[in-house]
């Protein structure tokens, strides 16, 4: 983000949120923003999500994903069924996480609208090993009736697991595997972006493994709404056809895709801070009597905090008095109250010692 006081629009604001992976821009926030690079960018519309900025967001993120093309989509459902229909050519089973958005979110859309059959894997858990996935796939096709396996999708990080990646070792070995049958691989990576901190591990880096990979235009790129969805082009290029026969094509999508595109510039630099700026507040908050933090080895930006004390609940309200909001509490008891704190740039808004003295003053509160 910007200078101190000030986010990427240049509008003061000393407001801190633990609440979402993004900015939650206000609906006069968006405007203002819309007009502003309508008036220093000169926008150009799209037809039907077709040209225009939209072309330029797509080139932009299939370049930084390492695919040819990419084409822009109104959500991350229609980007994960769409992905998923291209690629069960083999068969019509597809492996998934059972904690997946697309085993979980979509309205069982891929077994309605595509006649797919998800086999859900890894319950809790982010990660399914390839001896897992092998033992299905080879369960599929050696019984009575063979139903092969034609793509396996893989969620990386996983929001229902805490904010959990994917064991990129597994990954690599599940690919290899899937090439060498024949099978089709999908990235849902809607919050791929914002892992690299955490793994150290680029987005492009991941994206090499798989033929389509999903992007989310929302959680952090701050857009209204929309998804971008990446692979090669002999897989893309007539894809804008099927999104239409699903009433995706938007008659103009230009204000999610000039947001997007333009907190894409420098995002990884400014989160990569954003993420040492949460280590150097959580590292307090461990280092204080009544907290304990929660983390996974392959946690991203989400982050439980466990308040010891039976008035522990009412710490949201405490912090908003120093400006600062999370969500309510996940679990409160006699004994105290857990919450969940997701890492977003709103932290870069004011030197991390303030907030360090905001949590700390409210936790003395209640």
């Amino acid at each position: 983000m910007g200078a101190r006081g000030k986010d990427p629009q240049g509008v003061e604001d000393h407001s801190i949120h633990f609440q979402s992976d993004g900015l939650a821009l206000s609906p006069a926030e968006y405007a203002r923003l819309l007009a502003r690079l309508a008036e220093n960018d000169k926008i150009a519309a799209d037809e039907f999500s077709r040209h225009g900025v939209v072309t330029q967001l797509e080139e932009r993120i299939a370049a930084m994903l390492g695919k040819e093309a990419a084409l822009f989509l109104p959500s991350g459902t229609l980007a994960n069924h769409l992905a998923l229909r291209l690629l069960a050519r083999r068969g019509r089973r597809v492996l998934v996480q059972r904690e997946s958005h697309i085993h979980n979110d979509a309205g069982d859309c891929v077994q309605e609208l595509s006649g797919l059959t998800l086999i859900p894997l890894a319950p809790e858990r982010a990660t399914f090993g390839l001896a897992e996935a092998a033992a299905e796939v080879t369960r599929a096709e050696d019984g009575r009736v063979a139903t092969p396996v034609g793509a396996i999708s893989i969620e990386s990080p996983v929001r229902r697991v805490g904010g959990e990646v994917f064991d990129f070792t597994e990954m690599q070995r599940i690919a290899a595997f899937a090439r060498e049958q024949g099978i089709g691989l999908h990235l849902d990576g809607a919050r791929l972006f914002l892992a690299h901190p955490y793994t150290g591990i680029a987005p492009q880096t991941y994206a090499a493994l798989f033929d389509t990979v999903y992007v989310s235009l929302y959680k952090y790129f701050n857009a209204a709404g929309g998804a971008v969805l990446a692979g090669s082009r002999h897989l893309l290029d007539n894809l804008h056809h099927q999104r239409r026969m699903f009433g995706g094509a938007l008659r103009q999508a230009w204000p999610y895709a000039a947001v997007a595109l333009h907190y894409l510039d420098g995002f990884g630099e400014r989160f990569g801070h954003a993420a040492a700026a949460a280590e150097n507040l959580f590292a307090a908050l461990r280092a204080h009597g009544r907290c304990e933090i929660v983390r996974s080895a392959t946690a991203t930006n989400v982050t439980r905090l466990r308040v010891r004390g039976a008035d522990a609940a009412r710490l949201p309200e405490r912090l908003l008095e120093h400006g600062v909001a999370i969500r309510p509490a996940l679990h409160a008891a006699a004994e105290g109250a857990e919450f969940e704190l997701f890492t977003n740039e709103t932290i870069l808004r004011r030197p991390v010692a303030e907030t360090i003295k905001a949590f700390v003053k409210a936790l003395g509160s209640v």
